[in-house]
């Protein structure tokens, strides 16, 4: 599965902003305001994080739609301060604004053509992509944010094929990193085997979604048979 492909990640992305804002309709106001899974935020940073990168995503369809440059964010301060501010505005504002952020991005992916989909743009850390890979930014955001609501939805949730992208996605980008141990993954549900950070090293096993939870910090690998080792911080 290639995570360019938008035939593919297109639906994957609305079936994740569904269980995302599931997730977040089921929540009562005052559950906004409880710390999230991820240190130093509320469920609310969080909610607030995915509209604005919501509009982020936007910005980047605008770019490949027109091809006027139009980065993610201002810089790394701006974004933390948009967030900090989303975080605490009323809760009914907060909420609608998930939803129609999610929408308005729909509606900017909907609107992109062929030649479109093929522009160039930038990620926020500077990496130029085609548009193509758009909707796979979004899918790791909905459906890992999710996650860390910590409402009670996990990796188990996920699509098979979202499972499988993330271990390709995440497996490439951690082996980059220098201090990267070699592992190799063998998912229990799976024929395929995934390799981190080169050859040659001890095997991991546990079911693919549970390999993704731990390789992108969701988990500390409890669960995992072998030797379990540190993986890199992914993003």
């Amino acid at each position: 599965m290639s995570r360019r492909d938008v035939d593919q990640t297109l639906p994957w992305m609305g079936a994740g902003t569904e269980f995302l804002l599931r997730a977040v309709d089921a929540l009562p106001d005052d559950a906004l305001a409880a710390p999230s899974a991820l240190p130093g935020w509320t469920r609310a940073h969080v909610v607030g994080h995915l509209a604005r990168n919501a509009e982020a995503l936007t910005r980047l369809a605008t770019w490949a739609r027109t091809g006027v440059e139009t980065p993610m964010y201002a810089d790394a301060e701006q974004r933390a301060k948009d967030i900090e501010s989303s975080a605490h505005l009323p809760v009914a504002t907060l909420r609608a604004d998930l939803v129609g952020t999610a929408a308005d991005l729909d509606e900017a992916l909907a609107g992109l053509d062929a030649g479109a989909w093929a522009a160039q743009i930038r990620s926020a850390l500077g990496r130029a992509i085609p548009a193509t890979e758009v909707p796979w930014m979004r899918v790791r955001e909905v459906w890992l944010h999710a996650v860390d609501l910590d409402c009670g939805a996990s990796t188990a949730d996920f699509p098979e094929g979202v499972v499988d992208t993330l271990l390709d996605d995440v497996t490439g980008a951690l082996s980059a990193k220098d201090d990267c141990p070699a592992v190799l993954l063998a998912p229990t549900d799976r024929e395929q085997t995934w390799t981190l950070g080169g050859d040659g090293g001890p095997e991991v096993r546990g079911e693919a979604a549970e390999l993704v939870s731990w390789l992108t910090g969701r988990s500390d690998g409890t669960g995992l048979t072998g030797t379990v080792p540190a993986p890199p911080r992914w993003i």
